[in-house]
């Protein structure tokens, strides 16, 4: 880039750098967020199919989750990682309709692109989808009807809808059912908080013998064989503190010369050793979870008392251990007393598809419980858990709001009606803006009649005439009918589609602002040398821009 002064150019930006501006700028980035949102178009959906991802070590990913497909995606352009964030953002937020809100963004760009082309200038495209998205967050609150958490049909209706589509649909009756059981278990005061529903996977067995565990699942064994593998009406001491000998804090060399000296120091140590086995056994536990070691002396101690013992637990098994069975986490042995133990029905060591696993159940109110999903092999067991994961999160999201909203395309084509309305009321080139926005709301249904193998056009025409007396008609993907999708039991929360038009709204606005393109330099403002081009913050350096614009067919050859 250089500016003429005089007969002297002057040079702003290094040779290497590249720079795509105006036009350009503006179709380059519209063409790569089109691209992500077409590389997932095919997955939504009931009848949606999936994405099979291999990366360079030959692993592989079967998938038909929106944000999973993007995140494993190697998608190197600027622009389309703005669209990918769109579903980072939907998954963390509500936990389903990452698909429909990157696909929503990629039509708002596509919408765009035709009025950039009737000169419409960025800025008045970016005011009328704003204006547009605030009026569509309040449709959607005008047709969006209230549920109770009592509701336990209309929750396990959500937590089916989230699933439909995925590998779980088969069993998505009983696996909606232990979802809603789950998040209903885990609520409280504060709302829910799903980190307390562990998800456990199993290879091996159907998909239908998946269970719900009221209480924790360890995935570890008891120390010793001679410790009992079932203990009913247990007593529960949790140790964040290791069973071992104590360690002295500075470095210490002792000499020993005679034979009975050190008789003494390994008497000592048995002592010390016994003495905490003791204290455990004064204060009544009967089972102990430590997370860190046990000497091999004092398993042997636990054992003879007739104590459970596991060692080395996970950090977050012992805290859904503590809110599992009342106790609390003890770091000083010498210090626990009998308030601090927990309680539990019955704590039990069994197989699990050839795995020991310790099960700690019958609690009285457990506020943290496990959900075992099993699956005839591994692909299978991990899409099922990123159905059940999504169906978590929204079960989650409606407890939280209290409302929802039929699905089946049906709150697109009210909001698409509800906008055109809108757009005559408003004056100047935003109201163009407007109509662009409705008609991008419209790939939704549309996209689920393409993936369904049905005309997208008699659809969307049948759906919008039977939209204007009742708002609750979607389409059917199965039949190909319209119908009421309140009384067929196809439900979403309000957030997720309000999160979504947002998020997406936000992004293509984004995206049509920049008129553009830089390489930069080192964006963090570190001190890397400034001639060093190849560093990996450099403008040709991999993590730079140089490397992720090369247009469509670098940036993007990773995607198609």
């Amino acid at each position: 880039m250089s500016q003429q002064m005089g007969n002297q150019p002057m040079i702003v930006l290094s040779e290497e750098s590249q720079r795509t501006s105006g036009q350009d700028a503006q179709s380059m980035n519209i063409t790569a967020g089109k691209a992500v949102a077409e590389s997932v178009r095919t997955t939504l959906g009931p009848k949606g199919m999936d994405k099979m991802l291999v990366d360079s070590t030959g692993n592989v990913v079967v998938t038909n989750d929106g944000v999973t497909i993007l995140g494993e995606m190697d998608i190197e352009h600027p622009a389309a990682n703005m669209i990918v964030e769109v579903a980072e953002t939907q998954e963390e937020e509500v936990g389903d309709g990452t698909t429909s809100s990157v696909v929503v963004a990629g039509e708002l760009l596509s919408q765009a692109e035709d009025l950039l082309e009737q000169d419409i200038h960025a800025t008045v495209l970016a005011q009328g989808y704003r204006q547009a998205a605030a009026e569509a967050k309040e449709i959607l609150d005008d047709i969006a009807v209230d549920v109770d958490s009592e509701d336990t049909e209309i929750l396990e209706s959500i937590a089916s809808t989230a699933m439909t589509g995925k590998g779980a649909e088969n069993s998505k009756d009983l696996l909606s059912r232990l979802v809603v059981d789950s998040v209903l278990a885990v609520a409280d005061d504060d709302g829910v908080d799903t980190d307390n529903i562990k998800v456990e996977k199993v290879v091996g067995g159907a998909v239908d013998e998946s269970e719900l565990v009221e209480g924790v699942l360890v995935g570890k064994e008891r120390v010793h064989d001679n410790m009992p593998a079932l203990v009913e009406d247990a007593d529960i001491a949790l140790l964040d503190t290791a069973i071992e000998v104590k360690e002295t804090e500075i470095d210490a060399e002792v000499n020993v010369t005679d034979p009975d000296q050190l008789e003494q120091f390994l008497e000592q140590e048995e002592k010390q050793l016994r003495e905490m086995v003791d204290q455990l056994e004064a204060v009544g536990a009967d089972v102990v979870f430590c997370q860190k070691g046990i000497d091999d002396m004092a398993q042997h101690y636990l054992a003879q008392e007739g104590i459970l013992a596991v060692r080395r637990a996970k950090k977050s098994d012992m805290k859904a251990l503590a809110r599992s069975t009342g106790g609390r986490v003890v770091s000083n042995i010498d210090d626990i007393t009998a308030e601090d133990l927990g309680f539990a029905g019955s704590v039990t060591q069994k197989p699990i598809a050839g795995d020991e696993k310790i099960f700690v159940e019958d609690v009285e109110e457990a506020k943290a419980v496990t959900l075992i999903l099993r699956g005839g092999t591994e692909h299978v067991v991990d899409e099922i858990e990123r159905a059940v994961e999504d169906s978590l999160g929204v079960v989650r999201t409606t407890l939280d709001e209290g409302q929802v909203l039929p699905g089946g395309g049906a709150p697109e084509i009210a909001l698409a009606l509800g906008l055109r309305d809108f757009a005559d009321s408003v004056e100047g080139r935003e109201q163009l803006a407007i109509e662009a926005f409705a008609d991008a709301v419209d790939v939704i249904p549309r996209t689920l009649a393409e993936n369904a193998g049905l005309d997208p056009i008699d659809s969307l025409v049948e759906l919008r005439s039977r939209q204007s007396d009742d708002s609750t008609a979607g389409l059917d993907a199965y039949t190909g009918d319209v119908i009421d999708m309140e009384e067929e039991g196809v439900v979403e929360p309000l957030r997720v589609k309000t999160q979504a038009i947002e998020s997406a709204t936000e992004a293509a606005v984004m995206i049509l602002r920049i008129d553009d393109v830089i390489a930069a330099g080192d964006l963090k403002g570190g001190s890397s040398d400034d001639d060093d081009d190849d560093a990996p913050g450099g403008p040709g350096g991999p993590g730079g821009m140089g490397g992720g614009m090369g247009g469509m067919g670098g940036g993007m050859g990773g995607m198609m």
